[in-house]
C-alpha cells in the first residue's frame, strides 16, 4: 500500500493560484552556519567589523543561504510531500534587498505555467517565487520550474 501524501499533484495547481508557505526568522547562527558549510567566509557576511562599513551596517546572509530556507519553507508547507520530483530550472533570480539576523521570511509562489510532460505520470508547474520578510519587503524574486507527479488514471471500463 502506496504511503499517503500531503502534497499536491499537477492537476491540484492553476495558473494564476498563489501558495504562500510558513515563516521562519533567520539568525546569526544561521548566516555562520552557511559560511562553514559553504566555505563562503565574505566579510560582508561573517565580520561585524568590516560590516558596520558597509551600507548595510551588520553581516548579512549569503543569497543562496536565503534560497535554500525558501526551499525548507516550500517544504514545511506540505506541497511537495511526496509529490515532487525534480528541480527542473531557475530563471530570473534576483536579490532584491538584505537579509539580516532577525527578519522573518515567507515565500509566496504563483503558477505562472503547467504542461502536461511527455510522461503521463507527470508535469511541469512553473512558478513565480517571492521571498518576503516580515516588513513586507520583496528580498528574493525568481521562477523555478518542478516536476510534480500527476494522479494515475482512472482505468478504463
Amino acid at each position: 500500500m502506496a504511503a499517503t501524501s500531503r502534497g499536491r499533484y499537477w492537476e491540484d495547481f492553476e495558473v494564476g493560484q498563489t501558495l504562500v508557505t510558513p515563516k521562519r526568522t533567520v539568525t546569526s547562527t544561521d548566516i555562520v552556519n552557511f559560511a562553514c558549510l559553504s566555505g563562503d567566509f565574505n566579510e560582508v557576511h561573517t565580520n561585524w567589523e568590516y560590516a558596520k562599513t558597509t551600507p548595510f551596517g551588520e553581516p548579512i546572509a549569503h543569497g543562496p543561504l536565503v534560497y535554500a530556507i525558501m526551499g525548507g519553507l516550500q517544504y514545511a508547507s506540505g506541497v511537495n510531500d511526496g509529490t515532487l520530483l525534480a528541480l527542473l530550472q531557475v530563471d530570473k533570480w534576483r536579490m532584491l534587498a538584505p537579509v539580516k539576523h532577525g527578519d522573518t521570511l515567507h515565500m509566496e509562489s504563483t503558477v505562472i505555467e503547467k504542461k502536461e510532460s511527455s510522461k503521463p505520470d507527470r508535469g511541469m508547474v512553473k512558478f513565480r517565487r517571492r521571498v518576503m520578510k516580515h516588513d513586507g519587503t520583496a528580498v528574493q524574486e525568481m521562477e523555478t520550474s518542478l516536476l510534480y507527479r500527476r494522479r494515475a488514471a482512472a482505468p478504463a471500463d
